[in-house]
């Protein structure tokens, strides 16, 4: 997994000390998240946790995380292991006290969404992470948002995130082959986003819009299309959520900045893709 990932990571500045050691500082920040650990408590031999802390957030900043990412990506999708028949959906996270607090204004400006990606329920602080999968249930698009964010609403934002450069000539691909999602994402405006990209949908529709458009008769119009032997396929993206999950540091957020928990979560997506 190193060889696939140490081509990827930053260079050493060019002025200053040198970097600390790259592997050991991912495995640092793979740590904490896969246990849950304060950063404090992290063992020395992985190095300082200042160091390990700085360097996650320096990455989410600047976009490092993102372009390792798109790069395991593009790797993958130049050997064909990418499956294009989408599935997408999203998951609610329980956010710890200690999530909470952070400063509504600071130095990471547009990076950082508002509210930080905490949203209060019945329940308490919670985030929601809303995602693609591909075929084979890996992680091909992530969006933090507050928990009581919709689903419907982040998907034309989830689906602007696919996008996997070549190796060669030729446009970055951004166009599933189908799109799978259950019935929270039934809506006009979400089919009508798939036809205008030529992207085939594979949504059921609840039993309200069922019974409504039966009321209205010929004004209702044809039922959509739904292919029910695809739609067993969208389990990958369930699959999917439970590897992510498999990091309690992801199933419990714990980071007061959304953009370092998403970082984490880019991070496991990095780690699930270079086990190919």
């Amino acid at each position: 997994m190193w060889d696939r990932i140490e081509p990827l990571m930053p260079a050493d500045p060019v002025r200053g000390r040198r970097w600390a050691d790259h592997r050991r500082t991912l495995e640092a920040i793979a740590w904490k998240y896969r246990t849950c650990s304060p950063w404090r408590d992290l063992p020395g031999e992985l190095g300082s946790f200042q160091t390990a802390h700085k360097r996650l957030l320096r990455w989410a900043v600047d976009g490092t995380w993102e372009r390792i990412f798109t790069a395991v990506l593009t790797a993958a999708d130049a050997d064909d292991e990418v499956g294009w028949t989408v599935s997408v959906d999203s998951t609610v996270c329980r956010a710890h006290q200690h999530a909470s607090g952070a400063r509504k204004k600071g130095a990471l400006g547009r990076s950082e969404p508002v509210g930080h990606g905490l949203g209060r329920s019945r329940d308490g602080l919670s985030t929601k992470v809303h995602l693609a999968s591909d075929g084979r249930a890996r992680p091909l698009a992530l969006l933090v948002t507050a928990g009581q964010a919709g689903d419907a609403p982040a998907f034309e934002a989830v689906m602007a995130r696919i996008r996997v450069p070549r190796t060669g000539l030729g446009r970055p691909r951004t166009r599933p082959t189908a799109v799978l999602a259950d019935r929270a994402y039934s809506s006009r405006a979400i089919r009508a986003h798939l036809r205008r990209r030529g992207i085939r949908s594979v949504i059921p529709q609840p039993a309200d819009q069922i019974g409504h458009r039966r009321r209205r008769g010929q004004l209702g119009g044809r039922p959509p299309a739904f292919d029910a032997e695809t739609y067993k396929q969208r389990n990958t993206v369930e699959r999917c959520i439970n590897r992510l999950k498999q990091w309690r540091g992801l199933a419990m957020r714990t980071d007061k900045l959304a953009i370092a928990y998403q970082a984490a979560l880019h991070l496991a997506a990095i780690l699930i893709w270079t086990r190919r």
